[in-house]
Protein backbone atom coordinates (compact mmCIF):
# COMPACT_ATOMS: atom_id res chain seq x y z
CA UNK A 1 0.00 0.00 0.00
CA UNK A 2 2.92 2.27 0.99
CA UNK A 3 4.91 1.33 -2.03
CA UNK A 4 1.78 2.77 -4.82
CA UNK A 5 1.42 5.65 -2.57
CA UNK A 6 4.75 6.40 -3.08
CA UNK A 7 5.53 5.55 -6.81
CA UNK A 8 2.14 8.05 -6.92
CA UNK A 9 3.21 10.97 -5.40
CA UNK A 10 6.62 10.68 -6.96
CA UNK A 11 4.45 10.75 -10.28
CA UNK A 12 2.14 13.99 -9.51
CA UNK A 13 5.88 15.36 -8.20
CA UNK A 14 8.04 14.61 -11.56
CA UNK A 15 4.73 15.76 -13.73
CA UNK A 16 4.43 19.19 -12.42
CA UNK A 17 8.74 19.79 -12.29
CA UNK A 18 8.18 18.46 -16.29
CA UNK A 19 4.86 19.96 -17.59
CA UNK A 20 5.69 23.34 -16.84
CA UNK A 21 8.87 23.20 -18.29
CA UNK A 22 7.57 21.45 -21.61
CA UNK A 23 4.94 24.32 -21.74
CA UNK A 24 8.07 26.99 -20.52
CA UNK A 25 10.26 25.85 -23.71
CA UNK A 26 7.55 25.55 -26.18
CA UNK A 27 6.65 29.45 -25.70
CA UNK A 28 10.46 29.99 -25.38
CA UNK A 29 11.37 28.73 -28.95
CA UNK A 30 11.41 30.38 -32.54
CA UNK A 31 8.16 29.91 -34.23
CA UNK A 32 10.23 28.94 -37.53
CA UNK A 33 11.56 25.76 -34.90
CA UNK A 34 8.20 24.54 -33.37
CA UNK A 35 7.68 20.97 -33.72
CA UNK A 36 4.35 19.44 -33.74
CA UNK A 37 4.70 18.64 -30.31
CA UNK A 38 5.14 22.24 -29.47
CA UNK A 39 2.56 23.69 -31.33
CA UNK A 40 -0.02 21.04 -30.33
CA UNK A 41 1.23 22.51 -26.12
CA UNK A 42 1.00 25.97 -27.24
CA UNK A 43 -2.75 25.64 -28.58
CA UNK A 44 -3.50 23.73 -25.52
CA UNK A 45 -1.56 26.33 -22.80
CA UNK A 46 -2.76 29.21 -24.75
CA UNK A 47 -6.23 29.67 -22.86
CA UNK A 48 -4.71 28.38 -19.90
CA UNK A 49 -2.64 31.18 -19.99
CA UNK A 50 -6.03 33.41 -20.67
CA UNK A 51 -7.58 32.03 -17.79
CA UNK A 52 -4.34 32.67 -15.26
CA UNK A 53 -3.87 36.31 -16.46
CA UNK A 54 -7.53 36.95 -16.08
CA UNK A 55 -7.45 35.61 -12.65
CA UNK A 56 -4.58 37.67 -11.84
CA UNK A 57 -6.13 41.07 -13.18
CA UNK A 58 -8.81 40.14 -10.87
CA UNK A 59 -6.71 39.33 -7.96
CA UNK A 60 -4.78 42.29 -8.42
CA UNK A 61 -7.32 44.30 -9.02
CA UNK A 62 -9.07 43.38 -6.01
CA UNK A 63 -6.24 44.02 -4.07
CA UNK A 64 -5.63 47.57 -5.36
CA UNK A 65 -9.06 48.72 -4.60
CA UNK A 66 -8.75 47.09 -1.10
CA UNK A 67 -5.63 49.17 -0.68
CA UNK A 68 -7.06 52.59 -1.81
CA UNK A 69 -9.82 52.01 0.19
CA UNK A 70 -7.76 51.44 3.40
CA UNK A 71 -5.65 54.59 2.15
CA UNK A 72 -8.81 56.53 1.34
CA UNK A 73 -10.57 54.97 5.21
CA UNK A 74 -7.19 56.44 6.76
CA UNK A 75 -7.39 59.82 4.77
CA UNK A 76 -11.08 60.36 5.85
CA UNK A 77 -10.38 59.69 9.57
CA UNK A 78 -7.54 61.71 9.17
CA UNK A 79 -9.86 64.67 7.81
CA UNK A 80 -12.71 63.86 9.93
CA UNK A 81 -9.97 64.39 13.37
CA UNK A 82 -8.60 67.69 11.66
CA UNK A 83 -12.16 69.15 10.94
CA UNK A 84 -13.53 68.22 14.70
CA UNK A 85 -10.02 70.37 15.54
CA UNK A 86 -10.89 73.30 13.58
CA UNK A 87 -14.66 72.95 14.95
CA UNK A 88 -13.11 73.29 18.71
CA UNK A 89 -10.95 76.01 17.59
CA UNK A 90 -13.60 77.97 15.91
CA UNK A 91 -15.83 77.55 18.99
CA UNK A 92 -13.11 78.84 20.85
CA UNK A 93 -12.19 81.87 19.27
CA UNK A 94 -16.17 82.77 18.75
CA UNK A 95 -16.03 82.42 22.52
CA UNK A 96 -13.45 84.39 22.84
CA UNK A 97 -14.42 87.01 20.07
CA UNK A 98 -18.04 86.73 22.16
CA UNK A 99 -16.17 87.77 25.42
CA UNK A 100 -13.50 91.12 23.62
CA UNK A 101 -17.25 92.06 22.53
CA UNK A 102 -18.53 92.24 25.97
CA UNK A 103 -15.52 93.49 27.58
CA UNK A 104 -15.57 96.25 24.66
CA UNK A 105 -19.29 97.34 25.47
CA UNK A 106 -18.60 97.48 29.35
CA UNK A 107 -15.66 99.75 27.99
CA UNK A 108 -18.02 102.28 26.63
CA UNK A 109 -20.75 101.78 29.47
CA UNK A 110 -17.67 102.41 32.30
CA UNK A 111 -17.14 105.90 30.11
CA UNK A 112 -20.57 106.71 29.97
CA UNK A 113 -21.02 106.42 33.96
CA UNK A 114 -19.72 109.28 36.13
CA UNK A 115 -18.46 106.97 38.47
CA UNK A 116 -15.68 104.61 39.93
CA UNK A 117 -16.59 101.04 38.83
CA UNK A 118 -15.02 97.34 38.70
CA UNK A 119 -15.44 94.74 36.44
CA UNK A 120 -16.01 91.35 37.46
CA UNK A 121 -16.81 87.78 36.09
CA UNK A 122 -19.65 85.77 36.86
CA UNK A 123 -18.66 82.93 38.42
CA UNK A 124 -21.70 81.14 39.67
CA UNK A 125 -25.78 81.20 38.67
CA UNK A 126 -28.35 79.74 40.49
CA UNK A 127 -30.76 78.28 38.27
CA UNK A 128 -35.02 77.54 39.04
CA UNK A 129 -36.50 74.25 37.76
CA UNK A 130 -37.76 76.43 34.74
CA UNK A 131 -33.90 77.32 33.80
CA UNK A 132 -34.28 80.80 34.87
CA UNK A 133 -31.14 82.54 36.56
CA UNK A 134 -32.63 83.67 40.07
CA UNK A 135 -29.51 84.53 41.68
CA UNK A 136 -25.18 85.18 40.69
CA UNK A 137 -22.11 84.93 42.04
CA UNK A 138 -18.77 87.22 40.93
CA UNK A 139 -15.38 86.99 41.14
CA UNK A 140 -14.66 90.18 43.05
CA UNK A 141 -15.83 90.49 46.91
CA UNK A 142 -14.06 91.81 50.15
CA UNK A 143 -10.76 91.84 49.15
CA UNK A 144 -11.60 94.45 46.59
CA UNK A 145 -13.26 96.60 48.73
CA UNK A 146 -17.34 95.70 47.67
CA UNK A 147 -19.46 95.43 50.09
CA UNK A 148 -23.35 95.20 50.41
CA UNK A 149 -25.93 97.36 48.56
CA UNK A 150 -23.41 98.85 45.47
CA UNK A 151 -25.08 98.82 41.86
CA UNK A 152 -24.28 96.04 39.70
CA UNK A 153 -24.63 97.11 35.77
CA UNK A 154 -24.37 95.67 32.76
CA UNK A 155 -24.29 97.10 28.85
CA UNK A 156 -28.16 96.10 28.93
CA UNK A 157 -28.65 97.64 32.15
CA UNK A 158 -29.51 97.36 35.93
CA UNK A 159 -28.52 93.85 36.94
CA UNK A 160 -29.00 94.31 40.81
CA UNK A 161 -26.90 95.13 43.51
CA UNK A 162 -24.52 93.91 45.95
CA UNK A 163 -26.46 91.04 48.45
CA UNK A 164 -23.36 90.28 50.74
CA UNK A 165 -19.52 89.67 50.32
CA UNK A 166 -17.27 87.26 51.78
CA UNK A 167 -13.73 87.02 50.39
CA UNK A 168 -13.21 87.16 46.76
CA UNK A 169 -16.70 86.68 45.99
CA UNK A 170 -19.90 88.67 46.34
CA UNK A 171 -23.68 87.21 46.17
CA UNK A 172 -25.52 89.48 43.73
CA UNK A 173 -29.30 90.69 44.52
CA UNK A 174 -31.28 90.99 40.99
CA UNK A 175 -33.89 93.15 40.33
CA UNK A 176 -36.41 89.93 39.78
CA UNK A 177 -35.67 89.09 43.61
CA UNK A 178 -38.47 89.89 45.88
CA UNK A 179 -36.06 91.95 48.46
CA UNK A 180 -35.03 94.00 45.40
CA UNK A 181 -36.44 97.66 45.80
CA UNK A 182 -35.40 100.67 43.48
CA UNK A 183 -36.73 103.85 42.44
CA UNK A 184 -37.58 104.33 39.10
CA UNK A 185 -39.04 107.08 36.21
CA UNK A 186 -40.65 105.76 33.34
CA UNK A 187 -41.24 106.37 29.97
CA UNK A 188 -41.57 110.55 28.74
CA UNK A 189 -44.16 111.10 30.75
CA UNK A 190 -40.77 110.92 33.45
CA UNK A 191 -44.17 109.34 36.10
CA UNK A 192 -42.14 108.32 39.21
CA UNK A 193 -42.65 105.03 40.99
CA UNK A 194 -40.96 102.00 42.37
CA UNK A 195 -40.25 98.19 41.45
CA UNK A 196 -39.72 95.51 43.52
CA UNK A 197 -39.11 91.87 42.44
CA UNK A 198 -41.59 89.27 41.76
CA UNK A 199 -39.17 86.17 42.29
CA UNK A 200 -41.33 84.07 39.98
CA UNK A 201 -39.46 81.08 38.97
CA UNK A 202 -40.48 80.54 35.39
CA UNK A 203 -40.23 84.40 34.10
CA UNK A 204 -37.99 87.25 34.86
CA UNK A 205 -40.61 90.47 35.63
CA UNK A 206 -41.10 92.89 38.62
CA UNK A 207 -43.70 94.44 39.62
CA UNK A 208 -44.22 98.44 39.40
CA UNK A 209 -46.14 100.69 41.28
CA UNK A 210 -46.72 104.83 40.05
CA UNK A 211 -46.45 107.35 42.49
CA UNK A 212 -49.91 108.76 40.99
CA UNK A 213 -53.18 106.60 39.67
CA UNK A 214 -53.82 109.10 37.15
CA UNK A 215 -50.04 108.48 35.40
CA UNK A 216 -49.88 108.69 31.92
CA UNK A 217 -48.08 105.16 30.72
CA UNK A 218 -47.87 102.87 28.15
CA UNK A 219 -46.81 99.05 27.70
CA UNK A 220 -43.33 99.50 26.06
CA UNK A 221 -42.57 102.72 28.04
CA UNK A 222 -39.08 102.09 29.12
CA UNK A 223 -37.78 102.12 32.81
CA UNK A 224 -34.86 104.11 34.86
CA UNK A 225 -33.42 104.50 38.14
CA UNK A 226 -34.34 107.58 39.41
CA UNK A 227 -31.33 108.53 41.17
CA UNK A 228 -33.30 109.31 44.70
CA UNK A 229 -31.88 108.05 47.23
CA UNK A 230 -28.68 108.02 45.44
CA UNK A 231 -28.34 104.30 45.65
CA UNK A 232 -28.47 104.00 42.23
CA UNK A 233 -27.29 106.25 39.65
CA UNK A 234 -29.63 108.01 37.98
CA UNK A 235 -31.05 107.09 33.91
CA UNK A 236 -29.73 103.50 34.04
CA UNK A 237 -32.23 101.29 32.15
CA UNK A 238 -34.03 98.82 34.16
CA UNK A 239 -36.50 97.34 31.31
CA UNK A 240 -39.93 97.89 30.02
CA UNK A 241 -43.76 98.34 31.01
CA UNK A 242 -44.74 95.08 29.98
CA UNK A 243 -48.48 95.44 31.48
CA UNK A 244 -50.64 98.01 33.11
CA UNK A 245 -52.88 96.99 35.98
CA UNK A 246 -56.66 97.63 34.73
CA UNK A 247 -57.36 99.47 38.43
CA UNK A 248 -59.88 102.29 38.06
CA UNK A 249 -59.95 103.30 41.54
CA UNK A 250 -57.37 103.54 43.90
CA UNK A 251 -54.21 106.00 44.65
CA UNK A 252 -51.58 104.40 42.70
CA UNK A 253 -51.56 102.42 39.27
CA UNK A 254 -49.81 99.10 39.15
CA UNK A 255 -47.98 97.05 36.57
CA UNK A 256 -45.29 94.86 35.58
CA UNK A 257 -41.58 95.31 34.10
CA UNK A 258 -39.40 92.85 32.07
CA UNK A 259 -35.63 93.72 32.83
CA UNK A 260 -33.74 94.97 30.25
CA UNK A 261 -30.87 92.31 30.88
CA UNK A 262 -31.50 88.50 29.88
CA UNK A 263 -30.01 87.26 33.54
CA UNK A 264 -28.83 83.65 31.22
CA UNK A 265 -26.52 85.43 29.11
CA UNK A 266 -24.60 87.29 31.53
CA UNK A 267 -20.88 86.83 31.71
CA UNK A 268 -19.22 90.18 32.63
CA UNK A 269 -20.80 92.99 34.81
CA UNK A 270 -19.61 96.18 36.45
CA UNK A 271 -20.15 97.07 40.15
CA UNK A 272 -20.36 100.77 40.79
CA UNK A 273 -17.77 101.52 43.52
CA UNK A 274 -18.71 104.54 44.24
CA UNK A 275 -21.37 107.38 44.03
CA UNK A 276 -22.45 108.88 41.03
CA UNK A 277 -21.32 112.53 40.27
CA UNK A 278 -23.69 113.31 38.04
CA UNK A 279 -27.00 111.96 37.74
CA UNK A 280 -27.53 112.76 34.11
CA UNK A 281 -24.49 110.04 32.97
CA UNK A 282 -26.66 107.90 31.03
Amino acid sequence: MNYFQTIRDAAILLALVIIPAVFLRANLRDPSELSWLDRALLQVSGPVQYVAEWAADGVTGVVEDYVYLVDVKSDNDHLRAENDRLKREMRVLRGDAQRVHELESLLGLRERLATETMTARVIAKGISPSFRVVRLAVDQGEHAGLHAGMPVVANEGLVGQIRRVSGRFADVLLTIDPESRVDVVVGESRARGRIEGLGERSRYRCRIQFDRADDQVAVGDEVFTSGLGKKFPASILIGYVSKIGDQEFGLHQEGEVTPAVDFTRLDEVLILTSGPKDSDAL
